[in-house]
């Protein structure tokens, strides 16, 4: 099934630049990398506007919008990896339910692996050799008539895991009907977002957090607004 692909201005989506690093606010819908639909990734049309050979340090799911931090040298690279390695870099998220969790706030620990054919991973509460550990903590940032918003602190990083700890805990993502959502958004985007970044600059060694505004334009992110800016 092809992904509507929506309309932006690259320089538009510029959140943060220097010598040796590049962030965008990815639209939902736009590969970071080229995959097979062909469609232009985040990649090579930041490659174009910033004149740079661009190298991805880490990925977002298509569907999802977002922060995506590339780098501009191999050095930056390096040191970006490490920090993603060491767990120093710290990811945050916005997640958009219609079930109410558990509790208003916690740890999700889940063991996960990825079912390649369906591009698509599971989340098990068993221990298992071929899984991966996941973990994540959340919190209740609010509620609307309908939906509920989570913030999401990634702690490792594995495939899909957002999407799959939440499934998991019968908790879908609004639009992800891979994982259990009773129906799609019509872009066929999901109400995930990558919120906020947080990292050392490889050089200067400045400490910095970058903050992706949700998608402009969505009733739903539109409702979280005046909420969203208490945080």
């Amino acid at each position: 099934m092809e992904h509507p692909v929506p309309d932006f201005r690259i320089g538009d989506l510029v959140l943060y630049k220097n010598n040796q690093l590049v962030a965008f606010n990815k639209p939902a819908g736009i590969p970071v990398q080229d995959d097979t639909t062909g469609d232009k990734s985040l990649l090579a049309l930041g490659s174009i506007y910033t004149q740079s050979k661009l190298q991805v340090i880490h990925r977002l799911d298509r569907p999802a919008s977002g922060v995506v931090l590339f780098s501009k040298t191999q050095n930056a690279l390096v040191a970006l990896n490490e920090q993603f390695r060491s767990r120093q870099i710290r990811k945050t998220y916005l997640a958009v339910v219609q079930e109410m969790p558990p509790a208003p706030e916690g740890e999700l620990k889940h063991f996960v692996g990825k079912k390649s054919t369906a591009n698509r991973s599971s989340a098990e509460a068993t221990e298992d050799p071929d899984l991966k550990e996941a973990v994540l903590s959340y919190r209740l940032l609010g509620s609307s008539d309908r939906y509920h918003l989570l913030e999401i602190n990634l702690i490792t990083g594995r495939h899909h895991q957002v999407r799959a700890q939440l499934a998991a805990i019968g908790c879908p993502i609004k639009g992800d009907v891979k994982y259990g959502a009773r129906r799609g958004n019509r872009d066929r985007s999901i109400h995930l977002h990558a919120w906020k970044l947080a990292f050392t600059h490889p050089v200067s060694g400045e400490a910095v957090e970058l903050t992706a505004p949700p998608p402009a334009g969505d009733p739903v992110w539109e409702a979280f607004a005046p909420l969203l800016e208490k945080h």
